[in-house]
Parts: C-alpha cells; structure tokens; sequence
C-alpha cells in the first residue's frame, strides 16, 4: 500500500504524477529529453543505462518498464542486450563505449564524486563525445531520483510481465511526455 493517497490499481511513478500533475509535467519532460531528445545516443542504449542505474538502486518498477522499454527499441534480435548487461555489464555483447558509460552511470550511482577523469578518460577513448558522457551522468541522477520517488512512495508494482511489456511497448512508441498525459489528471 501506499504511503500517499493515490488511485488503486495505477502502477509506480504514474500513480503519484496521476495525483500530482504539476510534478508530473516537469519529470516527464527530463525524461523525455534525456531518453528521447537529441543525442549521440541512441534512445535504447539511453533507456539501457536508465535500467542499470534502476537495477543497482533496486527499484522494481523502473527496472521492469525500463527494461521492456529497452527491449522494444532494441528490438527483437537484440532482446537479451538487457539481461546481459543488468548480469554483468563487462560481459555484455555491447560495445567498449557502452561499457565505459555504464561504468560511469554505476559510479554516479554510488555518488557523482566517484566518478573520475580516468573514468571519462576511458569512455572518450572509447568513442564517446562530450554529449554521451553528459546524458550518462544526468540520466543516471534523474534515475536515482525517480526511483527514490518510485520507492519512498511505496507505489505499487505489479508483478505480470504482461503489464511491463505493455508499458515498454507504450513508452517505446510514444515516449514520456504522450505516454503520462492519458493518464495524469489535467
């Protein structure tokens, strides 16, 4: 049950933004822009660090959607990419860039200051510009922020993957800001 008044049966952050519009509308448009908005990213590997980031805070909720979200971009042949990487990023079939940003994403995590010049040192030689190195580290913070806000609320968090691929499939296509909207109270 959750710790705030928030209509049955609306899974994780959506219950609290359907509540709290004047909220909802500023977070889902930082995720919009950090997961769909312009990037040397692509939005699956932007929605594979929102997932790992997710996975290390425990967050239930936004590692299942994330993580269907991610699946669907990445798109069939590529499914197991998030299983890999949530297993042992090092490991993954993803690329050295990859690697070298969900090691900085990992270390935002644990605190911004962890992360080193040695750190983006190894992500630069890796290929990635100043641009991946910034979505990583803000979507990373964002991501510790809304699983906070998932988890300090006691949201609900449904257990039927079914449930998660619709969202995934919903958040692929339509993105955060469209996706919320027919949910969350004007």
């Amino acid at each position: 049950m959750a710790h705030i008044s928030i209509p049955e049966g609306i899974p994780g952050i959506v219950g609290p933004m359907t509540v709290y519009p004047e909220t909802a509308q500023p977070l889902n448009a930082l995720a919009e822009a950090l997961l769909r908005g312009q990037s040397s990213l692509t939005p699956a590997e932007r929605e594979l660090i929102a997932t790992y980031v997710s996975h290390r805070n425990e967050c239930r909720f936004c590692t299942m959607s994330h993580a269907s979200a991610t699946r669907h971009l990445y798109g069939a042949a590529q499914q197991n990419i998030v299983d890999e990487v949530l297993c042992d990023p090092e490991t993954a079939p993803v690329s050295d860039k990859m690697k070298a940003l969900l090691a900085i994403a990992a270390k935002v995590q644990q605190g911004g200051r962890n992360v080193r010049p040695e750190d983006i040192a190894k992500a630069r030689s890796a290929g990635a510009d100043d641009k991946a190195i910034h979505d990583t580290v803000l979507t990373a913070a964002a991501f510790c922020m809304f699983n906070r806000y998932v988890d300090g609320l006691a949201t609900w968090t449904p257990d039927e993957a079914a449930m998660y691929d619709r969202m995934g499939a919903n958040l692929a296509t339509r993105g955060y800001v469209r996706s919320i909207q027919e949910h969350v109270v004007q």
